[in-house]
């Protein structure tokens, strides 16, 4: 689903407040880090990640690798912090409710 500019500023205003709950560090985008950002995405929809001084990836190919592996929409980049953005199936979780 790709984000107008409008649902962007949203969500990036949404996320400022956000603590990272992801860290990439020296195994890059692996499979216990995309189960991890996949559990979060479903239960908070919207998540804030950072990539640690050992990867090897940049902030933008770590956020663009993760949210390719999980169908989630990268929502802003700045310094080594990044959020995604996927809507949850699950129907005990408050929605954002997009504009």
């Amino acid at each position: 689903m790709a984000l107008t500019g409008k649902q962007v500023r949203q969500l990036r205003s949404l996320a400022h407040h956000l603590e990272p709950v992801v860290h990439i560090g020296r195994g890059d985008v692996n499979d216990g880090v995309v189960a991890q950002a996949e559990e979060s995405l479903e239960a908070h929809e919207l998540i804030k990640c950072a990539v640690q001084d050992g990867s090897d990836l940049t902030c933008r190919e770590a956020a663009e690798q993760l949210a390719e592996r999980t169908g989630a929409d990268v929502v802003q980049v700045i310094g080594h912090r990044f959020a995604l953005y996927r809507e949850t199936s699950r129907t005990d979780v408050e929605k954002i409710k997009l504009v």
